[in-house]
């Protein structure tokens, strides 16, 4: 068991800063943390806008990541130097100095419900041009010139393969288009299994397939299985540019948008979206007859949720609604918070 030896205070300040942090009125002054919880989770109870907590949380220099909390830790509210505070508490002893923990990593709350979005994070991928997609190596039969083929199966793909062993199965979905300029985005690559190159003869390659979610079918492209580590402690921020943009499509084929879907949203890197930018969903207003002229009176944008950035692509990223409090749809806007 891989130990390591961790420092970790976690303070927070309840004060109001620059009229955007608001304290609800009915915090606790103490708060037990159990598993399940994540760091937003424990914001809101605390905090009108969970998203904010960044600003409260006060890092130690010689440690990267200062929200690393687990199961039973203790924040109390204590006054330090007059001002309310909440500190780390462990063996019921406050600790205003760095604390030592020895235990696993993974052990740690994360910032956000992971098992909710890990299989979007780390198996569905979008493809920028078309000529991308068509590039890609190709199955071309399963053993035996089997049509289908699933885990155990061996399949022989024709391609390019480079130097890489492991490899993932895609199928092509969606296209992301941009509503209002026709931009065609992004191509949706569906996660369908995955296996290890065994030989290769020319341009046909053999691979044994070793997980597969749906039947592997000719035709499907195969890519090089993205060495991609799943982040735990993502730090929710405001966009650095201003952001007008729309939401595309949700992921896991459903239609109802709600606390904990993954959405795609028209915006990317090209934009400036970075992992953990937190932006503000927006429901438009409904049309309305004017008592007085009998005429359509469209009614404002109202506040539909919130979503946090969790994959960030070229021209499109994902992001977890983190709140919900109406429901929400395809072509909602997406604004800054």
């Amino acid at each position: 068991m891989k130990k390591f030896l961790l420092a970790c205070l976690a303070v927070m300040s309840l004060q109001v800063f620059a009229d955007e942090l608001v304290l609800r009125d009915d915090y606790p002054s103490r708060y037990v943390v159990v598993k399940g919880d994540t760091l937003w989770d424990i914001s809101a109870k605390f905090l009108r806008d969970p998203w904010l907590w960044p600003e409260i949380w006060v890092a130690n220099d010689y440690i990267e990541n200062p929200h690393l909390i687990y199961p039973g830790d203790i924040l109390t509210l204590v006054y330090v130097e007059g001002k309310p505070r909440l500190v780390l508490q462990r063996n019921e002893v406050v600790k205003l100095s760095p604390n030592m923990r020895d235990g696993q990593l993974d052990d740690a709350i994360p910032s956000v419900p992971l098992d909710s979005i890990r299989p979007f994070l780390s198996e569905n991928i979008v493809l920028d041009t078309e000529h991308d997609v068509m590039s890609a190596p190709y199955v071309v039969s399963g053993d035996e010139s089997r049509i289908i083929s699933g885990v155990g199966d061996q399949i022989f793909a024709r391609g390019d393969f480079g130097g890489y062993k492991r490899f993932s199965v895609y199928r092509k979905g969606d296209t992301y288009v941009d509503p209002n300029s026709g931009e065609v985005l992004g191509y949706q690559m569906r996660f369908i299994g995955s296996g290890k190159k065994v030989s290769q003869s020319g341009d046909i390659a053999t691979i044994t397939l070793n997980r597969s979610v749906e039947e592997v079918r000719i035709g499907d492209h195969v890519l090089p299985t993205p060495e991609e580590t799943i982040v735990a402690h993502y730090f929710p921020s405001s966009p650095g540019d201003e952001i007008n943009r729309t939401i595309l499509s949700v992921e896991g084929g459903v239609t109802q948008i709600g606390q904990l879907s993954i959405v795609i949203v028209n915006a990317g890197a090209r934009e400036g979206l970075e992992l953990g930018n937190v932006l503000a969903v927006e429901r438009q207003g409904d049309i309305v007859k004017d008592p007085y002229t009998d005429k359509p009176v469209q009614l404002p944008a109202v506040r539909g949720g919130l979503m946090m950035i969790v994959k960030v692509f070229s021209k499109l990223s994902f992001g977890l609604i983190m709140e919900s409090n109406r429901p929400l749809e395809v072509g909602d806007a997406v604004t800054n918070p």
